[in-house]
């Protein structure tokens, strides 16, 4: 969805969203009370959003604030979503709750992330398990990076095709689909598209059947652990720090991995 010239206008990028979610012009129209004629007009250029409609269509086409400020930008208005970096003096109460949240998940690790998979916190327990089983990462905290990496979280994943694939795709489809990158988005993104082939190469047959939920397998040694991971975000944010916030946590699959991780916690 990277655009220039009369391409990056408010019309084509509203085009663009609608056609990401599969909405034909009539459903989006209907969706948004207004006329399917209207929404052709302000795609084609023919006709100028009213900041409010712009709104109205970012909201029914579930667009990140992110991209409704760029959006608003591209329709000649100002921008009204803030970035609050999550250090900033305004986040404190966040950041109480977030360290609440990564105490009570105790023992199991958890992290809070954002879109690039930049780890901004974490608890004990994740910390405990990333010196453990990547030892010699010394790289920057994104788990992305930590996951490609022969330093980081490669040699401990017995899945590490299915887990990295999982990871990349995701990461890299929600950094592609946003036309307000910034360098930091720009570099890693360049990092995960260069990492694709190699892990469609590492791909192979299924060895297994479809679970409903992609697990992780490490291993260092002798200790195996199985683990899933949850993701939480919080719920109808007004900040672009915010809603692209995750919090993960992961769990043990089964009694021998919760036995397994309760020695690494303990540094047994």
């Amino acid at each position: 969805m990277t655009m220039s010239g009369e391409e990056s206008s408010v019309g084509a990028l509203l085009r663009a969203w609608r056609t990401a979610r599969g909405k034909s012009q009539l459903t989006l129209a209907l969706e948004a009370g207004i006329s399917s004629r209207h929404l052709s007009f302000v795609e084609t250029g023919r006709s100028s959003p009213s900041r409010e409609m712009v709104l109205t269509l970012a909201e029914t086409l579930e667009v990140p604030l992110r991209e409704r400020n760029a959006l608003l930008t591209a329709a000649g208005y100002a921008a009204i979503y803030r970035e609050t970096p999550l250090d900033a003096p305004a986040m404190a109460d966040v950041r109480d709750a977030l360290e609440h949240i990564l105490r009570a998940s105790q023992p199991n690790p958890t992290l809070v992330v954002n879109r690039r998979y930049d780890i901004l916190m974490t608890n004990e327990a994740a910390r405990r398990l990333v010196g453990f089983f990547a030892p010699s990462w010394r790289g920057s905290p994104n788990v992305a990076r930590m996951l490609l990496s022969h330093d980081g979280l490669r040699p401990a994943l017995r899945n590490w095709n299915e887990v990295t694939t999982h990871v990349v795709h995701r990461t890299r489809s929600e950094l592609a689909a946003s036309p307000s990158r910034d360098a930091a988005d720009e570099a890693l993104l360049q990092e995960l598209v260069a990492a694709e082939p190699e892990l469609r190469r590492a791909a192979g047959a299924p060895t297994r059947p479809p679970s409903v939920l992609v697990p992780m397998t490490m291993q260092r040694g002798e200790v195996v652990v199985d683990l899933f991971t949850t993701i939480t975000t919080l719920g109808t944010p007004l900040d672009i720090t915010l809603q692209e916030l995750r919090i993960e946590t992961l769990f043990p699959a089964d009694a021998r991995a919760r036995e397994a991780l309760s020695a690494i916690l303990a540094g047994s």
